[in-house]
This record gives C-alpha cells, structure tokens and sequence, in this order.
C-alpha cells in the first residue's frame, strides 16, 4: 500500500524540542547544501533562507562567501533564540540576520531577494504551494532557488529501513523525529505539480540522494 502523506507540526518549538534538534549530527548535511548554495548563489547578494531553524546553515554559507547576507526566518521562537547564539558564537551578526516569519507569507517586498534557500522546510507545510508562491514573489527574476527536503518512502517497509539505518548515535525520540519527518514529505512528482502550479521557470527537480529531492535555479544575473 502506497505511504499517504501525514504533514509534521508546522512549528516545532518548545525549548527542549530545539536544543535536541540542534544537538543532532547535520554537518554533512548542512555542508554540502551550503556549498552548493554558494556554488549557485551571485557572488554577492541577499539571500533568503526559510525555516533557517538554528542557523547552521547561514552560518556555512557565510563562512565560505563572506560577501554574501543572509536573512534567516522561522516561526518558531526558540528556533530564533537558540540561532541567535549561535551566530553570535560563529562572529557573523554582520552577515546574519534572523527573523521571524511565515513560510506562507513573508513579510518581504516583491523581488527582494537575489536568492531563496530553504532546507527541509517543505515537509512541515500543509499545504506548500503557498510556499512556492511565495518564493517566486520575493525574489528576484534573475534570482536563484536551492530547495531540498526529504523524499517521502513508497511504503511503510522501506520507511522503517531508512529510519534504522540513521545510527546508533540517535536515540528512540530522534528516530521517531525522521520518521515522522519521512511520513510528512513530498514525492517528486509532487515537487514537480507544485512547480507547474507555482509556475517557476528555469528550475531543475531531481533526486539528490536516496532521502532527499532537491529543487535548483542558477543565479542568471
């Protein structure tokens, strides 16, 4: 039977819920997605990161690419809080502002931004063409897009074996987390819809890894 889609919590946000998040291992994760934001990024710009969570993300990108700034946004306070210190401990308030705010409906002006990123926001979103909507407002025509999230399983089985194979490192409550996080994700044909509906041009869907869809637009400036 194929696996229906069960949508997380949009926010996940009470303090302890956050410090474990952060606690856990993304550093591969994060690195490679931050330097492919820079490999497709204008060599200076204002980016947009949505549901930057802890900022760990911004903080990779501005590490590498210090003429870039990056808006961070959330809508979960402990998320804005515990980030807050962590780019402060990183030095890089000059670079990094974060805010917060609805995926659903930013605060931003039209064609704000020369980049819009985003890393497993998706799955929360109950309904996530308003996402897609949204990111083709804010940014710029010429802007770049970097989307990536987690492929939802074609059934139970399998989503049991990926969330196994994860590690010993994580405990039952993080496993249950990816679980509920697979359980919640999109389909690449369903991506695709989306970005027919949302009628984003010049981008590219593909399976990035054997968890994760990615969705991309080079910097056309």
């Amino acid at each position: 039977m194929l696996l229906q889609r069960v949508p997380e919590p949009e926010v996940m946000d009470t303090l302890k819920e956050v410090i474990e998040y952060d606690a856990m291992d993304f550093i591969e994760v994060n690195t490679a997605f931050a330097e492919h934001t820079v490999k497709l990024a204008p060599s200076s710009g204002l980016l947009l990161d949505v549901g930057t969570g802890t900022a760990r993300i911004p903080i990779l990108i501005c590490q590498r690419s210090p003429q870039l700034r990056v808006i961070g946004v959330d809508l979960g306070k402990n998320m804005i809080f515990v980030g807050s210190k962590n780019v402060e401990y990183a030095g890089l308030q000059k670079q990094i502002t974060l805010e917060l705010a609805d995926a659903n409906n930013l605060h931003y002006s039209d064609q704000e931004f020369d980049m819009v990123i985003s890393n497993s926001i998706v799955h929360h979103l109950q309904n996530p063409l308003f996402f897609f909507l949204e990111i083709k407002r804010v940014l710029k025509p010429n802007g770049a897009i970097l989307i990536r999230d987690l492929i939802r399983p074609i059934d139970e089985r399998i989503m049991n074996e990926l969330v196994e194979k994860i590690g010993m490192e994580y405990n039952q409550n993080q496993k249950q987390l990816f679980r509920d996080s697979l359980h919640a994700a999109l389909t690449l044909d369903e991506v695709n819809r989306l970005v027919e509906q949302a009628q984003l041009s010049n981008v590219e869907v593909y399976q990035s890894s054997e968890l994760h869809w990615t969705l991309e637009k080079k910097y056309l400036g």
